[in-house]
């Protein structure tokens, strides 16, 4: 009778280690056991830590959770310099984007554990996604669905030399990742390692992640989107263990320009102030500046020649974090590691570079 009992608990926690997200009503149907029993092996491995909790979430196999946008990028590159007020002859790139699933699928390439709680419609571009997710090994299944919905898109326009003149940013789906559709992720969001979070999430639900993030002491990374989403961080900003934007959204932030290095430090104390433990700032192919125990310090970014500087940001992210889930005290390693995946990213036509592998980013450092 005894080895019937544990036979049957090793088959649950197999079903659980295949989808930690699976219900007791699931588990006993496939198991044939009753709920009563099924709750009684979860709470024995729970008691053996075999299991951690709510959410059935195994030891030592936490992942990232990244949240916000998600979308189709469009790439219009102009073959010769741009003329305004007519038409310019251009080659057209289509593929998948969005902040948040940019990190994410650069996390999942790397080698990380990851999901992506997003919000898609109903669309084929909303397939697309899916089926791309399943491929890299990206856990998508917490997002939320929304009929008769179209996607988020992204368009931008490129100069003949590959830098960026324009973005058109398609991204309202992303203001039902509410509150609400948050707290109802609770058991996946408490599981995860570090919280990734994009700046296309509500004012409110930002809030949220912030008193989540001081309340259980778990890891939270803010990245900005652009200058006018900027407005969508509170004044108070206890609870964010890093915050990467560029030059222009802290001039935002700011509320005035910012002349150089020692302004830009002095605008990262302010914000410091307010409650971010750590600051990392992207200055383009001038680097990065971050903060330390000793300072504000540079970073210069690697010399590459430039194919495409969409997704690079992403990427430069993607790695931070990666790393900091290893080396949580040593920003500079991070931001070594994030200057190596954005060089990588840029010479590759692809918004996340799919030469990818786990151990891509200390080869290239070495």
């Amino acid at each position: 009778m005894a080895s019937a009992e544990i036979s049957k608990k090793d088959q649950l926690y197999q079903l659980i280690q295949a989808n930690p997200f699976i219900s007791q009503q699931e588990l006993a149907a496939q198991l044939q056991l009753s709920r009563s029993a099924v709750a009684g092996h979860i709470a024995g491995l729970i008691r053996e830590r075999r299991l951690l909790g709510r959410a059935y979430v195994l030891p030592d196999n936490r992942p990232v959770v990244c949240i916000g946008g998600a979308n189709v990028d469009r790439k219009v590159r102009t073959l010769a310099s741009l003329q305004m007020g007519t038409s310019n002859p251009v080659s057209q790139h289509e593929s998948l984007g969005g902040v948040a699933r940019n990190i994410a699928e650069n996390l999942a390439r790397l080698g990380a554990q990851v999901s992506l709680l997003t919000a898609l419609g109903d669309d084929a571009a909303a397939g697309a996604m899916l089926a791309h997710a399943d491929t890299v090994g990206l856990d998508m299944r917490g997002s939320l669905r929304l009929a008769a919905t179209a996607s988020g898109s992204y368009t931008a326009v490129l100069d003949d030399k590959g830098e960026m003149l324009l973005a058109l940013s398609h991204m309202q789906l992303c203001d039902q990742l509410t509150p609400e559709f948050l707290a109802s992720r609770q058991p996946q969001r408490a599981a995860a390692a570090m919280t990734v979070a994009d700046l296309n999430l509500p004012a409110e639900s930002i809030s949220l992640l912030l008193q989540d993030a001081v309340r259980d002491g778990l890891p939270l990374v803010l990245v900005a989107v652009s200058q006018p989403k900027m407005a969508r961080l509170p004044a108070h900003l206890h609870g964010v263990r890093l915050l990467i934007l560029n030059r222009g959204e802290l001039e935002t932030r700011l509320g005035h320009a910012l002349a150089g290095d020692d302004e830009i430090a002095s605008a990262c104390e302010v914000v410091q102030r307010q409650g971010v433990q750590d600051l990392v700032v992207t200055l383009g192919n001038q680097g990065v500046l971050y903060t330390s125990g000793s300072g504000v310090r540079r970073l210069a970014a690697p010399p590459v020649p430039v194919r495409d500087v969409t997704g690079a940001g992403d990427a430069f992210a993607a790695a931070v974090c990666w790393s900091l889930c290893s080396a949580p005290d040593d920003l500079e390693l991070a931001c070594r590691r994030g200057l190596t995946l954005a060089a990588l990213t840029i010479q590759s036509s692809a918004t996340v570079c799919t030469d990818l592998a786990p151990d891509s980013l200390e080869t290239l450092l070495a």
